[in-house]
């Protein structure tokens, strides 16, 4: 009997330090990113709540778009660079690695506006699925990538390290679009 108390206590002492462990900034921070590459549950949550918002593409186009994305958010790379601490408030400095839209979604804009007339309709009306489509071909081709530093702010609430949230501006680096 009291070597299964000893091996319990043993057990318990063992994982109450492994939470503790990953109760720091960084771990936090990684679980984040990790959570992108791997696909996580809530991370295709968001993405579906944001495509069912979506009124202006077809549902192929945004079940494309989606595949566009996962692979994105697979492709991503981070690299924990500082840590830094001040009481109960946190920053990690991140730089991550991702396709570089902003540069097609430049290209994109450029080539529509000398070529119009490409994504016209019959009665000479912009047809927007023409033009989601070629943005939607011209991103699925995305090969070149792109480093940004992302500071990401933490707060100890109850002892536990948690992200606050992100900047516009850094969740369009996240995307590649910044």
């Amino acid at each position: 009997m009291k070597k299964i108390i000893s091996i319990l206590l043993i057990f318990t002492l063992i994982t109450g330090c492994g939470e503790k462990l990953n109760n720091k900034p960084t771990k936090q921070v990684e679980k984040f990113f990790m959570n992108y590459q791997t696909l996580s549950k809530d991370v295709i949550e968001d993405l579906n709540n944001t495509l069912a918002r979506e009124d202006k593409m077809t549902d192929e186009q945004k079940e494309k778009y989606k595949k566009i994305i996962k692979n994105h958010y697979k492709n991503l790379t981070y690299e924990i660079k500082d840590e830094e601490i001040n009481g109960n408030q946190a920053t990690v400095k991140v730089e991550v690695e991702v396709y570089d839209y902003s540069k097609i979604k430049k290209n994109i804009e450029e080539y529509y506006k000398e070529n119009q007339k490409e994504f016209l309709d019959e009665n000479n009306n912009i047809d927007q699925k023409k033009y989601i489509d070629y943005k939607l071909e011209e991103l699925s081709k995305a090969k070149e990538k792109i480093k940004y530093t992302i500071d990401m702010k933490l707060t100890k609430v109850n002892d536990e390290w948690k992200l606050n949230s992100l900047s516009d501006i850094d969740e369009e680096k996240i995307l590649g679009i910044y």
